[in-house]
C-alpha cells in the first residue's frame, strides 16, 4: 500500500462514536439519548449516573476522540494522504446527523466510516449502520443530495491494532512485583453482551455459540499471549472475561464477570492478574470504572496484585493502522488487488455488511451494507 496514497473515490473519512456526556448537566439528557425507546424513567437514569458523577460528570469518551482525530489528521498529513477527517457521534455532540449535513454542504459525495468499535455485533456495528441511515433519511428528508457511504471493515486483528495491547500487557507485567510476575494470570476483558446477540453477531455462517463476537475476541487473545509468552519466555495462563452488563437479571449474559473472575483466580491460588482490556478502543467510562474503580476495589479486597494495561487509544500505530485500511478500501472499490493485513487465523473481515448480519431484534434500515436501502 505505500506506493499508492490515494484515497479515490473517498473524499472525507468520518469517525463516527458513542459520545458522552461533558458536564453534571449533561448525563441525564445523555443518558435519555442511549436508552430512547425503553422507557426507563428519569430517576433510574440518575442512579445510572452515579458513574459518570464519580468523575465530575464528565466521560473522558469525547476528549479521546479529539486526541485520536489528532493522531489521524498527523499520520495522514506526514504520509501525503489528503483526505479530510470529521467526526460525528450517535448520542451526543457532535452529532452524527450535524455532522454529515455540514460534510454534505462542503461537497462531499464519497465518504468512509471508521467506528470507534474493532468487533463484530449488532451494537459494535450494526447499530451505528443504523444511525447512519436513520440520519441519511433525515437529511433526505431535508431534500439534500445524499453521500454513498461505506464503513471500515473490523480491524480487531489488524497490527497496528493488536500490537500496542501487546506492548500495553508487557508493560503491565513489568510493573508488578517480581516474585509475583511469571505467575500472573492474564485477564482479557471486554463488554458483556446478551447471549443471543452474541451467538448471532457476525455473517450468518459465524452464527453459533458466542458469535463471531467471542470468536474475534478470542483470537485477540490469544494473539496478545503467544506474543507475551514469545517475547519473555513465560507463558502466562489467560482467559476472556466481561464487564460492564446492564441488562435485566433474567437475560442471559456473556460470562464471567471481571470480578467474579479476580475471585475465582484468588481462590485458585494465582499470585497476580494482568487486565487487558481488548474490547474497548479507548479508557472511556467502561474501562475507568469497571476496572480501574470495581475491579481495582475487588482486587485490593482479595489482596490480589492487580495491574490493568494500556487501550490503544491514539497510538501512532493504531492511525497508522487505520491509513492502512483505509488506502485498502479504496483500492478495492478502485477495483484493484488487494492483501489485507489481518494477523491470526480468521483473516480479514468482510468490506460489505451482508444481508443477516448482527440482526436486530426487530428489522430496522441499516446504511453500509448489501441491504442498504441508500446505495
Amino acid at each position: 500500500m505505500s506506493d499508492a496514497l490515494d484515497a479515490t473515490p473517498y473524499d472525507a473519512l468520518l469517525l463516527l462514536s458513542f459520545g458522552g456526556p461533558e458536564g453534571p448537566d449533561d448525563v441525564v439528557p445523555f443518558l435519555e439519548n442511549v436508552t430512547r425507546g425503553r422507557g426507563i424513567p428519569k430517576e433510574r437514569l440518575k442512579e445510572v449516573g452515579q458513574h459518570y458523577f464519580l468523575f465530575g460528570g464528565v466521560s473522558p469518551i469525547n476528549d479521546q476522540n479529539r486526541a485520536l482525530l489528532d493522531a489521524l489528521r498527523k499520520d495522514f498529513a506526514d504520509h501525503g494522504l489528503d483526505l479530510p477527517i470529521h467526526w460525528g457521534n450517535r448520542n451526543w455532540a457532535p452529532y452524527l446527523t450535524d455532522t454529515l449535513r455540514e460534510m454534505v454542504a462542503a461537497g462531499h459525495r464519497r465518504i468512509l466510516v471508521l467506528a470507534t468499535s474493532a468487533y463484530a455485533s449488532y451494537s459494535g456495528c450494526r447499530q451505528y449502520r443504523e444511525n447512519l441511515a436513520d440520519s441519511l433519511a433525515e437529511l433526505e428528508a431535508e431534500g439534500l443530495e445524499l453521500p454513498k457511504i461505506d464503513k471500515l471493515r473490523h480491524y480487531f486483528n489488524h497490527e497496528g491494532f493488536v500490537e500496542p495491547m501487546i506492548e500495553g500487557v508487557l508493560q503491565s507485567l513489568a510493573d508488578l512485583p517480581e516474585d509475583v510476575r511469571d505467575g500472573a494470570h492474564l485477564a482479557f476483558s471486554t463488554h458483556s453482551i446478551p447471549t443471543a446477540s452474541a451467538d448471532t453477531s457476525g455473517p450468518v455462517e459465524d452464527h453459533g455459540e458466542g458469535g463471531a463476537y467471542v470468536e474475534q475476541h478470542l483470537e485477540v487473545a490469544q494473539l496478545i499471549a503467544d506474543a507475551v509468552r514469545e517475547r519473555t519466555g513465560v507463558d502466562h495462563p489467560w482467559q476472556l472475561v466481561y464487564q460492564s452488563r446492564s441488562g435485566a437479571p433474567h437475560i442471559p449474559w456473556l460470562e464471567p464477570d471481571i470480578c467474579d473472575h479476580l475471585e475465582e483466580r484468588h481462590a485458585a491460588g494465582a499470585p497476580a492478574v494482568v487486565i487487558a482490556p481488548i474490547g474497548f478502543v479507548s479508557d472511556h467510562m467502561e474501562v475507568l470504572y469497571d476496572l480501574d474503580t470495581e475491579a481495582k476495589a475487588k482486587a485490593e479486597e482479595l489482596g490480589l496484585p492487580m495491574r490493568r494495561s494500556a487501550t490503544v487509544g491514539a497510538d501512532p500505530r493504531f492511525a497508522a493502522a487505520i491509513r492502512d485500511l483505509v488506502l485498502e478500501r479504496a483500492s478495492v472499490e478502485r477495483g484493484e488487488e488487494v492483501t489485507p493485513c489481518a494477523l491470526g487465523a480468521l483473516g480479514a473481515s468482510h468490506n460489505v455488511c451482508p444481508v443477516g448480519c448482527c440482526p436486530a431484534r426487530a428489522p430496522r434500515p441499516a446504511a453500509a451494507g448489501v441491504d442498504s436501502p441508500y446505495v
